[in-house]
């Protein structure tokens, strides 16, 4: 698993007029399907007196074509959803929501101007967009002693890991996120320290 970009801040809105409509173009940091869908779920609420709600949404790593989805919510097909789909793809991010909210001024717009307004205000908000990089991490198990572990921590964050959980017995076991790129290198480290006792194992 290779990183990619997510959005660093939870929620950003753009606004526009175009023809007498008012568009908000929301993009939402979500991850995940579930979360996506609660996202454009959670903006039609909020905007209960608008005439579409359109969304697109790329909720995992930008290549999982399992966690991709779009809708027109009533606009004609193909002049909304696809196009905010499209901006998202092209845009290389992961673990993102966009959702446009129109509230209709009474002009048409015509499919191409649907096309331009849907998948321009995606595309201008995402000029906006800041972003950071996301490592993704694997989980591991890791069995030491109790007099071990403040060396471990200190390993495990040096190769960018985290401690999860804990589980105190007669020893400690630990479970780890690491990056998987790390993995041999943080091995070589833990055995080096415990003269070859301890490393991770595969949860």
């Amino acid at each position: 698993m290779h990183s990619y970009p997510i959005p660093a801040q939870p929620q950003l809105v753009v606004e526009e007029t175009i023809k007498k409509s008012r568009f908000l173009t929301y993009i939402v940091h979500t991850e995940g399907t579930a979360a996506a869908k609660l996202a454009v779920q959670t903006l039609r609420e909020q905007h209960p007196m608008a005439r579409h709600h359109c969304w697109a949404f790329v909720a995992g790593a930008p290549n999982d074509s399992q966690q991709l989805g779009f809708s027109d919510d009533g606009e004609p097909s193909g002049t909304a959803g696809k196009p905010m789909l499209a901006q998202l793809m092209g845009s290389g991010l992961g673990e993102v929501t966009a959702v446009v909210v129109r509230y209709y001024g009474g002009v048409m717009l015509g499919t191409g101007g649907l096309v331009k307004a849907y998948g321009g205000g995606v595309q201008l908000a995402l000029t906006q967009l800041e972003r950071q990089l996301k490592i993704p991490k694997q989980s591991y198990r890791l069995d030491c002693h109790y007099a071990q572990l403040a060396e471990v921590e200190r390993i495990v964050q040096r190769f960018q890991g985290d401690i999860l959980d804990t589980h105190f017995t007669e020893r400690v076991t630990a479970v780890i996120a690491l990056p998987e790129r790390y993995l041999a290198e943080c091995n070589e480290a833990l055995s080096q320290f415990s003269r070859g006792e301890l490393h991770l194992q595969q949860q």
